[in-house]
């Protein structure tokens, strides 16, 4: 008796990259639905800085080439697209401070600065297309879309914006606060924060509510390296 054939695996298709589109966009504008806004935010996970949440209105004859989830760019891909962005699209920027990531926790003040920024739109959009799973309320119907920075080309804008403007502000503390790296990782938890954390102290922009940070604290016994805030962004 002949045994079972077994199927030979396929192997996997080289594929393009995904890359966000704006047909999502286009679809709501073909419907009526119109001004159509993506929003995103950078920076929830570091142990220093605000984070900051930015909403985009494209224009649909003007949409810029290149867009992409900002963590798939460069530098100077971003700092390009930013510009290009701010000169052709509707933006608005908000600003989650430490003192509210610190109150209220990394979630509930992304969730407040996406909402800051939407209403900051110098036109209030009908819809908004928001980056993960949370909907916003936002004062106008808002979907949320897993991964939409990789996916809608409105989101991919908003995070671009978000980033640019966080990585600006963390090099301004950078040259305020020598010795922390801020310029360079951003305030990420990386092996050369944590050690300068650990021999310089926490700063006033430090988030206290992060496990690291509040066990340098502890150790320390509340001390705390004095700072001066900086201008708002």
């Amino acid at each position: 008796m002949l045994g079972r054939i077994r199927a030979t695996p396929r192997l996997p298709l080289k594929q393009p990259p995904m890359r966000p589109s704006f047909r999502r966009e286009r679809r709501w504008l073909a419907e009526g639905v119109w001004p159509v806004a993506g929003c995103d935010e950078a920076g929830r996970g570091p142990l220093a800085g605000p984070v900051v949440a930015a909403a985009v209105v494209l224009d649909p004859d003007c949409v810029p080439r290149g867009l992409n989830d900002s963590k798939k760019l460069d530098a100077a891909a971003r700092e390009e697209l930013y510009e290009v962005i701010c000169a052709t699209a509707q933006v608005a920027v908000a600003v989650g401070t430490v003192a509210r990531i610190d109150r209220d926790n990394i979630l509930r003040a992304s969730l407040w600065a996406l909402v800051r920024a939407v209403k900051a739109l110098p036109v209030k959009p009908r819809l908004v297309l928001v980056d993960g799973n949370i909907r916003i309320d936002c004062g106008c119907a808002c979907e949320a879309v897993v991964g939409g920075d990789a996916l809608v080309a409105s989101i991919a804008a908003a995070s671009i914006v978000a980033k640019v403007t966080r990585d600006r502000h963390m090099r301004q503390l950078g040259r305020a606060f020598p010795g922390y790296g801020f310029e360079r990782h951003m305030g990420y938890g990386v092996p050369e924060h944590v050690e300068a954390l650990a021999r310089l102290g926490p700063t006033a922009h430090h988030r206290r509510s992060f496990a690291p940070v509040a066990a340098r604290l502890e150790a320390a016994d509340g001390g705390v390296g004095v700072a001066t805030d900086l201008l708002p962004l």
